[in-house]
């Protein structure tokens, strides 16, 4: 079944199972006729006499059709929608007085401009668990408890981070939390596995690090790099290592300032229109080079497309000390 998408205010479009097309009239030279129980030649008998002439009923025409064209599926606005009220675990009172909008798997069929495969992809993408039927974020404070609750009992029993036992997790995290709010975090951070009939988790490194990194930057408008550095590895767990290729799309090291410096810029905070887009990063910064604006660009790149070819398109290139930088093509106000 196919299904159009989209509030008063959008542009529709079109959703198969796993898929999301714009939808475009196109005019036609050619009248289209609508004719019941219309056959085809190929569907007509070779052997029928030619000289047959079939009268049919016009029902209707029209000149022209909708036409349609793969694009990204608009899912800014399910992350927007699920942080008005991110879960803050269950002694928040919020939580207790309902007059806040929760959202079913149906309520977001009918709110986002995707198909229902693209929609529940990126749930898991950005971690959303349900809570009572309804699609929940955390709240980014209380995610990173839960995870310190989770850190913390990995290093205190020794386990490798590529063998951390599910059950022992909540038996011994259960008195603090709720059992499926550790397993959420586990799942969010980790890998599951089963061997011998026991469920495990590995840990994603890079993932941990970047969290820890998120929540150091969050509170600093501007950090010394060579300090954020330091802290930030003494704060990652044991046999962990931070690397600055964890934070693509999450934070931006300016090297020009001295001494260098790094900031919070996550790529979910700009806007989900390329020009508009563009139009915010060159104003955040007038001269990128393609390294640091790839992780802010490439989730625009349509199917086939690369971020070469949207840089040609949205942005202008020129040599700066040796190095290829772009700039914008249009003035940024």
């Amino acid at each position: 079944s196919l299904v159009i998408r989209g509030e008063k205010d959008e542009q529709a479009v079109l959703c198969s199972k796993d898929k999301t097309y714009d939808m475009k009239i196109a005019d036609t030279s050619n009248m289209l006729l609508f004719i019941p129980g219309c056959k085809t030649p190929e569907q007509l008998n070779a052997d029928q006499a030619s000289c047959n002439i079939i009268h049919s009923q016009i029902a209707g025409f029209s000149n022209n059709y909708w036409e349609l064209r793969r694009c990204r599926p608009k899912l800014k606005k399910l992350r927007k929608l699920l942080m008005e009220d991110p879960y803050e675990g269950p002694d928040s009172q919020k939580d207790r007085t309902l007059t806040f909008s929760k959202y079913t798997t149906e309520d977001l069929l009918s709110l986002i401009q995707a198909s229902e495969e693209e929609i529940l992809h990126q749930l898991q993408v950005i971690d959303a668990c349900k809570i009572e039927g309804y699609w929940r974020v955390l709240e980014f404070d209380y995610e990173m408890k839960l995870l310190n609750h989770v850190t913390q009992l990995i290093d205190s029993e020794s386990w490798p981070l590529s063998k951390v036992p599910l059950r022992t997790c909540l038996e011994e995290l259960g008195s603090l939390e709720p059992k499926e709010m550790i397993e959420h975090i586990l799942l969010s951070y980790g890998r599951k596995y089963t061997d011998n009939g026991e469920v495990y988790f590995e840990m994603h490194e890079d993932k941990i690090c970047r969290a820890i990194a998120q929540m150091l930057l969050q509170n600093a408008v501007k950090f010394n790099l060579s300090e954020f550095q330091e802290v930030w590895q003494q704060s990652v767990p044991e046999g962990m290592t931070s690397r600055l290729d964890q934070l693509k799309g999450l934070a931006l090291v300016d090297k020009t300032s001295r001494p260098e410096t790094i900031f919070l810029l996550k790529v979910e905070d700009l806007p989900e229109d390329n020009q508009e887009r563009f139009n915010s990063l060159f104003s955040i910064r007038e001269k990128w080079t393609e390294v640091d604006i790839t992780p802010y660009i490439e989730d625009l790149c349509a199917e086939k497309q690369t971020v070469g070819a949207l840089l040609t398109k949205y942005a202008r290139s020129s040599m700066q000390n040796g190095v290829k930088v772009y700039n914008s093509r249009r003035p940024i106000s």
